[in-house]
């Protein structure tokens, strides 16, 4: 019995690995195609000639360099190399004639490999590019297949009945049979894309909750390439909005948290994509960018607010609160903000030295729109959802006590 316990023990452990693995090479492959279409919109990838001959959509190393920083991805010229490094070391993109190994700060053309039909198109592959390109389609269909439901007494957002995951795929002509669906729903839970409420169950046909686990229309920030996150702290629909560094000193990662007290507390740097789901409404976790021994650290666990006000207060005529708008553009770190609370939800804090805090943002506010959404009756998680998945330019209307 023991030797069968530690056999299932190092098999649980292989898949965890593996999923690991996996979830690594999917955020590398939507990060690269979340940069190939800017660049595309952007014209930076466009046909370009040298030596009499032409060589269709392509970039230029040194100009795309150029951009990165100018667009706040990269802070200088090394770090863009090495982001665009570790794309082409995952045969994202390549020397348009396979000629350099090395990305280099040169008049160099490069391009991306799904724009000339060479991206090595394996099994793994595969299954995150279907799997996106469903998530997608959903997302721009009109249906009814993501709810609300319940299941074990628990109630769960955005869910997909298996059954009903497979009468849609079948009636979209993405498979031929139920059984095929229910295999392709086991391959999308088995790399990362989907998973069951609870995680007790694998897919299959019939009455089960499953979820989206990977939000494709998440934007990705490119310097997340540089940084393994740690897998114990999954991503969630928490507040996504990490304070920046206090300075470029790659030893110093810390940041700084402003309470209406001008009490400064430390708290050790964050990437936004890894904040912990097991936090309260008042506070926030905060953990290495890197691989670390050290445990998530609380701080700010109590809100800033002196009291909770009522959206039907904030809206009364002639009361004690004024409306502002701010206009915010987020950088290669994030916004500079953190959102917590529930309606409304409020601005518990903001880096100073961040986009929100120049665009004019304090702690306190109420926030009542976002790029023109009513978020007033809606929780942190629901607001942060809503600027994480919009564009990087974020217009939000929020109310003050005068």
């Amino acid at each position: 019995m023991v030797l069968e316990r530690r056999e299932m023990d190092g098999i649980g452990l292989t898949m965890q690995k593996k999923a690991a693995e996996l979830e690594r090479l999917a955020e590398v492959l939507v990060t690269g195609e979340q940069l190939r279409l800017r660049l595309h919109e952007g014209k930076v990838i466009k046909d370009r000639r040298h030596h009499l001959r032409t060589y269709p959509n392509c970039f230029v190393a040194k100009e795309l360099i150029d951009w990165l920083i100018e667009h706040k991805e990269a802070s200088d010229r090394d770090t863009a190399i090495k982001i665009m490094q570790k794309l082409l070391d995952q045969s994202i993109i390549h020397h348009v004639c396979d000629e350099h190994r090395e990305f280099k700060d040169l008049k160099l053309f490069y391009r991306f490999r799904k724009d000339d039909g060479t991206f090595p198109l394996d099994s793994e592959a595969k299954v995150f590019m279907r799997g996106q390109r469903i998530y997608e389609k959903m997302m721009n269909t009109e249906n009814t297949l993501l709810q609300t439901r319940e299941e074990e007494g628990a109630s769960f957002e955005r869910t997909l009945v298996a059954s009903e995951f497979i009468d849609w795929l079948l009636q979209e002509g993405e498979m031929a049979t139920r059984e095929e669906a229910e295999q392709l729903g086991r391959r999308l839970l088995e790399h990362g894309i989907i998973q069951h409420v609870t995680n007790k169950h694998h897919f299959v046909d019939g009455p089960l909750l499953y979820q989206f686990r990977m939000n494709f229309r998440r934007r990705r920030r490119l310097i997340e390439l540089l940084h393994e996150r740690s897998r114990s702290i999954p991503e969630s629909h928490d507040s996504p909005f990490c304070l920046r560094k206090q300075s470029s000193d790659g030893g110093n990662t810390s940041f700084l948290s402003v309470s209406p007290t001008k009490e400064i507390k430390v708290a050790v740097g964050v990437r936004r994509s890894s904040m912990s789901s097991s936090c309260g409404s008042s506070g926030y976790y905060s953990s290495s960018p890197t691989l670390s021994s050290s445990p998530p650290v609380l701080c700010n666990p109590k809100s800033v607010l002196k009291r909770q006000v009522s959206p039907e207060e904030l809206q009364t005529p002639g009361g004690p609160f004024i409306k502002k708008t701010f206009t915010i553009v987020g950088d290669a770190v994030g916004w500079g903000f953190v959102v917590r609370g529930s309606k409304p939800c409020h601005i518990q804090a903001v880096d100073p030295g961040g986009p929100a805090a120049a665009a004019g943002m304090k702690v306190c506010q109420f926030v009542v729109s976002v790029n023109g959404l009513n978020v007033l009756s809606h929780d942190y998680r629901t607001v942060s959802n809503l600027i994480l998945t919009g564009p990087r330019t974020i217009v939000m209307e929020v109310m003050e006590e005068v």
